[in-house]
């Protein structure tokens, strides 16, 4: 699994870094995680707002800090989709 955090390194990038790895780590999953801060990088994402999360190449949430509970949820969906 791939996941990427889209942002400048701003204060809500590093919580939802921070959010995301926990989420994995409860887990158990082996997830490659980089931080994506290139402005031009990011804007090829065609994201309103920062900071991003993609999950295997698909934006799932942007523009706000989502509970672990909900970024558990994604990561179990992306899971799921990868078996399918």
């Amino acid at each position: 699994m791939e996941v990427k955090i889209l942002g400048t390194g701003c204060p809500n990038c590093k919580r939802l870094e921070k959010v995301t790895r926990e989420a994995l780590d409860e887990m158990g999953v082996d997830a490659t995680v980089t931080k994506v801060t290139d402005m031009m990088d990011i804007l090829s994402y065609n994201i309103p707002a920062t900071p991003g999360l993609v999950i295997d190449g698909k934006v799932v949430s942007y523009g706000r800090i989502p509970p672990k509970a909900e970024v558990t949820s994604m990561i179990a969906t992306a899971l799921s989709a990868a078996e399918s």
